[in-house]
């Protein structure tokens, strides 16, 4: 047995702390060029890697150990791979399972997904290919095994916070829901946390032993939506040079949550219409109609009505999806929430970050009570996150905070010595990246406003300065009127300096 750890740490800006911990992966084959290979590949990805040469060794680790994903080929010793599917399911049913076989005829295709295979790749396999399965794989595990508890701040990982009225109605719902068999639409604006309720929804459920597959219906390219959702057979497109196992039948006996399903195209609604009625798919380039169990959660911050009166979303496919419907509050309409929020995610990222302990002043609370938070409560984390980053183990100040929220400091500025040894360029680079990713997760409306008053302000800053307090000398630098210098060197608060 061999028991092979992973040597670096794989990091991703815009992933969520709380699945951030490295990925344990066991990979099953007795072929010890495969091993080597898919140790080689995964370790160089960040993952912690463990391997056994036959099925039995890959059963006892996978029992014995807390995994996030196995990789296990056909062909294997002692357990077949299909067997190993079929035990490994009965005792960890969540966890997934990726075969690799040499061959993908229908039947090896249709057993291992009715055994209840993540995915399956043929050899030689695409490592590109295996590595966006394995991510998914993973993703969807930890999403589906993280509780989320409802109302409680004192949970380690994920939660639902919140004790206002609306969020009341809210655990009510999900209590009342859980184990209906009904869809249900979650609407909201962006940050409210839809996917957390559809995960404590599965995990309230009677499905909460199965598959739990999330899919962003906005992040998936149009001409591949209908491939993801319901797969496809080998040849059905240019590409497509394997059959794919689509995420209904992944998701098959547990739940399939569809979020942003208001930006699906209309030919991809009438496809998931049709599913939704009849509880088959078609892989796309096939005619056969496959069975499948699954429970769909579908989400959007899209006014659904509306796009319906525009004719960008269909009536039918409304009234097929909203069985129930929870309506998620935005943060405005939840200002008692916000102080046992902002404990949350103080108490969360001082852990997660390995920062000091942080205090917050009762005038900074106040403060960010009166913002309007157009990002709700994932702008409220990453403003508190961005804080506490800032404050290195300080009380959290109104002074701070006003600085996060209006841009006037995201980063902290280099020094001259750092500028000369990295260059411009590279700060640049990193400041718009910053921003970019706070409009990424919704805690900024766009990058333009304060990559440009971040620009001036250091632009006029520095030309004063070389211009030893010389408005003329600094604007004619610049390229400005006097006149122009003056507001602007008032607006950044600077010295006025000599006319």
């Amino acid at each position: 047995m061999k028991l092979q750890k992973r040597q670096k740490k794989r990091v991703s800006l815009d992933a969520k702390p709380s699945l951030a911990k490295p990925a344990r992966v066991l990979v099953v084959d007795d072929d010890l060029s495969v091993q080597t290979s898919l140790e080689a590949i995964l370790q160089g990805e960040g993952y912690e890697v463990f391997t056994a040469s036959d099925g039995r060794e890959g059963l006892k680790l996978a029992k014995k150990l807390k995994l996030d994903a196995v990789i296990t080929g056909l062909q294997i010793p002692l357990l077949s791979g299909m067997e190993l599917i079929g035990t490994m399911r009965q005792c960890k049913p969540r966890l997934p399972i990726i075969l690799i076989a040499a061959n993908g005829t229908a039947e090896i295709a249709i057993r291992a997904t009715q055994l209840g295979a993540y995915d399956y790749i043929l050899k030689p396999y695409d490592v590109p290919v295996l590595l966006v399965s394995l991510d998914k794989a993973v993703t969807s595990y930890r999403m589906a095994s993280i509780p989320v508890k409802l109302g409680d701040d004192e949970t380690e990982h994920e939660a639902l916070v919140g004790e206002s009225r609306a969020m009341q109605l809210v655990y009510k719902d999900i209590g009342r829901f859980a184990n209906k068999p009904v869809t249900i639409l979650i609407l909201g604006e962006t940050g409210t946390g839809k996917e957390l309720v559809a995960r404590a929804l599965f995990q309230y459920s009677d499905r909460h032993e199965k598959p739990f597959i999330a899919v962003n219906c906005a992040a998936i390219p149009e001409n591949l939506i209908e491939s993801e959702l319901f797969g496809h057979e080998k040849g059905a497109f240019t590409g497509a040079d394997m059959r794919r196992i689509g995420r209904f039948e992944q998701a098959d006996g547990g739940t399939l949550f569809l979020d942003e399903i208001g930006d699906l195209q209309p030919q991809t609604q009438v496809k998931l219409l049709r599913v939704l009625q009849e509880k088959c798919i078609q892989r796309v380039g096939s005619k056969r109609t496959i069975p499948v169990n699954v429970r769909v959660i579908a989400a959007t911050h899209i006014n659904l009505e509306k796009a319906i009166a525009e004719k960008r979303f269909r009536e039918d496919l409304y009234y097929r999806l909203n069985g129930v419907i929870i309506d998620l509050p935005p943060l405005r309409d939840r200002e008692d929430d916000i102080r046992q929020l902002i404990k949350f995610f103080i108490r969360r990222y001082t852990e997660e970050l390995g920062l000091q302990a942080t205090g917050i002043k009762n005038a900074a609370i106040k403060f960010l009570k009166l913002q309007q938070w157009p990002g709700n409560v994932r702008q409220l984390e990453n403003v508190i996150r961005n804080a506490l980053l800032e404050c290195e183990g300080y009380v959290i100040t109104v002074d701070k905070l006003e600085l996060i929220c209006s841009g006037g400091r995201i980063l902290s500025r280099p020094s001259s010595a750092e500028i000369t040894a990295k260059g411009l360029g590279h700060s640049i680079d990193v400041l718009v990246r910053q921003i970019l990713e706070e409009v990424k997760a919704g805690s900024r409306e766009n990058a333009l406003e304060p990559l440009v008053h971040l620009l001036e302000e250091s632009l006029y800053k520095q030309a004063i300065e070389m211009a030893g307090g010389n408005q003329a000398k600094a604007a004619r630098m610049v390229g400005v009127s006097r006149l122009t210098m003056r507001e602007k060197l008032q607006k950044f608060g600077c010295h006025p300096g000599k006319e």
